[in-house]
Formats: C-alpha cells, structure tokens, sequence
C-alpha cells in the first residue's frame, strides 16, 4: 500500500518553466538585453541551456548551488563578472521571475482529493530556501511534512540516496511511497530504481516513450494520480499514454 507522496516542486507543482520565460523576457528588457537576440525565443532558450549546463554541474557537486547561480549569469553575459556584481544581476532576474509564479491547475484539486488518504513530502534538486519561500508564496507549505532539498542533503536526484533521504524523513519504506516528478530520468527512472512507485507526469507528451525506461508510470494529469494509486476520489481518468 502506498502510505505517501513525494512530489517533486518546478515544472512538477509549479509552473518554472512558463514563469522562467515570462521573467526572463522582463528582464531581458529591463536590462536592455534584447537587441543581443535575433528574438526573445532565441534569448530564452540560450538562458535555458545554460541552466541546465550548470544543474548538471551542481548535480554532479562540481559546484555550489550559488557559484551554478553565478555561472549561469557569466556564461550567458559572456563578461567576467565579479560574485557580488554576478549576485547582482541574478536577483533582478527573480524579482521579474517571481511575478509569473504560479501552480498548475491540476495541483490543488489533486492535493485535495489526497489530503485524507496519503502523506505528502517534497523532494527537490534546488535547496531549502528557494523551494520553501516559494511553496510558502504559492500557499501550498503547510500541505507537506518534510521538504528536503538536494543542497542541504548532499545528494541530488536521481541518485538513490536523495529518494531514500525522503522516506526516512516520512519514517517508510520505498515501496509504500510514491514520487512524482516530470522529469523522465531524474524523477522517472531515479525514483523506480530507488524502489519508489515512480510516477512520471509528462503534460506536453514532449518525450517518446523509449525515454521512459526502469519502470515510471507514465500521467498527462495530476487528476490520474488518485486512480493510480488507488485512492477512492471523484478522480480517476485512465492515462491517456498508458
């Protein structure tokens, strides 16, 4: 029996992705950065390559979780900016980012119709106190038991000690806590080989099924998590991926 959920917070609860793109073409602006770019699209998607270039760095403990912030800002200015004046400039992009944050439709109904069934915890790869600011801003804090974070554990997802960390906090086994995440790799395949029910949330279908691989159960919906885990909730549609 699946005692728990684990949820993972950015493009999973929260909207990151749209509220990244709406911050930083703000930014981008106020910053007088757009004539750079052929587009604002082209901007943005430079912005989101070089984040995941730095995440794969944190994640791999190759840097801090503010020297990743700090590169990322040097990398896409191309200029050798000191800390503070790199600090700088990333904490004018988040007073644009914050502005555009914001749940997925699906998450409140979904927390709802679990309230009385299953536990709930978060797992993250940011650290402590960027996921529990914005989990308190987006009215959702007090919905979770634990959240951890991989900057203050030490490890990231999806190794197996990130996952494992989260189950000892909620004092169960894996196999009686479920992980949702969107990511097929770092949630999908990280949770299912940790022994977790893994359950991969793939909203814009943007992966095939082969990237699928170890096991995650594959949902469109946050409204088809009840069913699948067997909660008695007016939700319940079958997975339009199967």
């Amino acid at each position: 029996m699946i005692k728990a959920v684990v949820w993972d917070v950015d493009d999973t609860l929260f909207d990151y992705s749209g509220a990244d793109r709406a911050g930083m073409r703000l930014h981008l602006a106020a910053e007088g950065l757009l004539d750079a770019y052929d587009s604002v699209e082209q901007a943005i998607e430079r912005w989101r390559t070089i984040t995941d270039a730095q995440w794969a760095r944190f994640s791999a403990g190759e840097a801090t979780f503010e020297g990743q912030r700090r590169d990322r800002v040097r990398v896409f200015l191309g200029a050798e900016l000191t800390d503070p004046e790199a600090d700088g400039w990333f904490e004018r992009y988040i007073a644009h980012y914050e502005t555009a944050w914001a749940l997925f439709p699906d998450v409140l109904p979904v927390l709802d119709a679990l309230a009385a069934s299953h536990r709930h915890a978060v797992l993250s790869n940011s650290s402590i106190h960027v996921q529990d600011r914005k989990l308190r801003v987006l009215g959702v804090h007090d919905r979770f038991e634990a959240i951890l974070c991989a900057a203050e554990l030490g490890v990231s997802k999806p190794q197996a000690g990130a996952f494992h960390a989260a189950c000892a906090a909620l004092e169960l086994a894996p196999h009686q806590v479920a992980y949702v995440g969107d990511h097929p790799e770092i949630d999908g395949r990280g949770a299912a080989q940790a022994g977790l029910l893994s359950v991969w949330i793939d909203r814009a279908g943007v992966y095939t099924s082969a990237d699928a691989l170890g096991g995650p159960h594959r949902i469109a919906s946050l409204s088809e998590l009840p069913a699948l885990l067997g909660a008695d909730t007016r939700f319940g549609a079958p997975s339009t991926f199967g």
